[in-house]
């Protein structure tokens, strides 16, 4: 089977889909689509060739394209992803799947009666560091594992159709969850809102896992210095992810504590770089898509996946409002 792909939303993020999505396929990137026809200028400067719409249905009604990528507003994912899977398209839709679990659940039950793939944007789960952390950690590099914490953190864009939660944590739950391979037993939030009212700048969500694994996620667009960390403890070291280095982004610290004799007895060395592949992100999510598709494979991070997520999300949500 050969991929003939169009992509439906070209903003900051859509048109990163499309570049590198022209670089993976050339020609059989076949069409390119936004409600905003001045859209058009910064596809071209991609390149001349490639065909671009502001109507969806040319890509609906064109038998060829037989994979879409979805980079709209997340209000609209739903909507487009659901017409695209019945018009018989492979899906890569990006994060949030949608904005309802039931929502996520209908795309999912569509992509199995149809035999198609659908899958979700956590690029991050293509990160060469990130992957190379979960091999190490099924190896028992640093033992049993304990606990994770992410921050994510910046002076960042404020949204006003979505708060930080939703925002920047699909992120850390998505590595938190393909961390653990697991669903936390029990889920708490707790937020503040300043800038706009009734939409959280900053939230921080506790995680509760069985076997005594525990994690946190800290996420703020109100904070004076770019943080992008990622800290799994286990009981014979530590891993450190900060993409937001520019070296050394992932590291091992053996350090922890051992009981001796009933007491805690600390060990401590200085850390290791872990190296790893240089291989472009998105460029990797792109591909495991296009393999997926090619080779009839469930993605890493299919509907099943984004729909754990998104539930996640939503509990997380209820407890900010409880507040």
């Amino acid at each position: 089977m050969e991929i003939k792909l169009a992509i439906v939303g070209c903003g900051k993020w859509g048109l990163k889909h499309v570049k590198t999505a022209y670089e993976i396929l050339n020609k059989n990137l076949i069409l390119v689509c936004d409600s905003d026809i001045s859209i058009s200028k910064s596809v071209e400067e991609i390149s001349k060739e490639i065909k671009f719409t502001t109507n969806l249905d040319d890509i609906l009604n064109n038998r060829e394209i037989n994979a879409v990528i979805v980079s709209t507003s997340a209000e609209t994912h739903f909507e487009i992803s659901k017409k695209c899977l019945l018009a018989n398209k492979n899906v890569l839709v990006e994060k949030p799947i949608t904005l309802l679990s039931s929502e996520a659940c209908e795309l999912v039950n569509i992509s199995k009666k149809n035999n198609l793939r659908l899958m979700v944007g956590h690029v991050l789960l293509y990160h060469p560091a990130i992957l190379n952390m979960k091999e190490k950690i099924k190896q028992g590099v640093i033992g049993k594992l304990q606990y994770i914490y992410s921050n994510r953190l910046n002076l960042g864009t404020i949204r006003s159709e979505e708060n930080i939660l939703w925002s920047f944590a699909p992120h850390d739950i998505s590595i938190i969850q393909f961390i653990t391979d697991s669903k936390p037993i029990y889920i708490g939030a707790k937020g503040a809102a300043f800038v706009q009212e009734n939409i959280e700048d900053s939230t921080l969500t506790y995680l509760k896992y069985p076997d005594n694994i525990h994690a946190h996620i800290f996420v703020s667009w109100l904070h004076p210095f770019k943080e992008h960390r990622v800290v799994v403890i286990g009981d014979k070291g530590m891993f450190v992810f900060e993409d937001s280095l520019k070296k050394e982004k992932l590291k091992f610290y053996k350090k922890g504590f051992n009981l001796v004799n009933g007491s805690p007895e600390k060990f401590d060395s200085d850390y290791e770089v872990v190296n790893f592949s240089e291989k472009a992100p998105l460029e990797e999510e792109q591909k495991h898509f296009f393999d997926c598709i090619v080779n009839n494979k469930v993605p890493r991070t299919d509907g099943v996946h984004a729909k754990e997520v998104l539930e996640i999300l939503e509990i997380a949500q209820s407890r900010l409002n409880e507040v």
